[in-house]
């Protein structure tokens, strides 16, 4: 038994000393390795890796894409709307030296960097254009994110933004606005069918009053319309000039 017990601090100490010098990376992880303090140029992995006890340590990073939802952000839009927004953005780890050497926490930087770049973009653009032009704002966001992050080895694939919450009073005056919109326009087509009427009608009169001929066939034709309902009366316009010219006839 005294043998035995003499053995195990050393069988643990061989345990430790194993772990601490043999380490697998799976496919998606890469392992930045420090050596007396310094930085390769390379990060390790995936695979089978040996490190030097005491001098060499390693930390490992993921290199999957990253889903992070930014928590929601009150914005003032440019028209002085407030909003709540709240979005999405989608990032990898591109260069796993720089991730751990140039930020210290690569992945809080990037989540507030987010954060305060959304309430800056939105910030800049009306209400009506957070609700209808997402697509926009979305690239102009993830375009933004993606520059800043270059320096620390992080790609930005895409932003998404999820909900802009309008406060109920300010939803009954944007309904307010948007029926006062659509009756400006119906009245703006409305007039621009009698503009076109009008038009079309000074054409027409310009025509006829070049040919009498077919000023007679038009008012024919008018008097066919007229006799097609029984219910109407035909009154036959009559000059006075025409009548007195009639009663002088012998």
């Amino acid at each position: 038994m005294g043998g035995i017990g003499f053995f195990i601090p050393i069988i643990v100490f061989a345990f430790v000393l194993l772990t601490s010098i043999i380490k697998v990376l799976k496919e998606y992880e890469r392992g930045v390795i420090f050596t007396l303090g310094r930085v390769g140029k390379k990060a390790a992995g995936p695979g089978l890796i040996l490190l030097i006890p005491v001098i060499q340590v390693m930390r490992k990073v993921d290199m999957r894409t990253l889903v992070h939802d930014v928590p929601t952000q009150d914005v003032i839009s440019q028209d002085n709307v407030s909003v709540k927004v709240n979005a999405v953005i989608y990032y990898r780890v591109v260069d796993a030296v720089r991730a751990v050497v140039q930020v210290e926490n690569y992945m809080a930087a990037t989540s507030q960097l987010a954060q305060t770049t959304l309430r800056s973009v939105l910030g800049k653009h009306d209400l009506d254009e957070m609700l209808q032009e997402r697509d926009k704002l979305n690239k102009d966001i993830q375009e933004i994110l993606d520059l800043q992050t270059e320096a620390w080895g992080i790609k930005v694939s895409n932003v998404e933004i999820k909900h802009v919450d309008v406060d109920q009073s300010m939803i009954r005056a944007i309904a307010r606005q948007a029926e006062a919109e659509r009756e400006r326009r119906s009245k703006v087509i409305l007039a621009e069918g009698e503009y076109q009427a009008a038009a079309k009608l000074s054409e027409a009169a310009s025509v006829l009053a070049t040919s009498p001929g077919a000023m007679e066939l038009r008012y024919l034709n008018s008097l066919q319309d007229i006799a097609g309902d029984r219910t109407n009366t035909i009154v036959f316009p009559f000059s006075m000039g025409e009548l007195a010219a009639q009663l002088r006839r012998p």
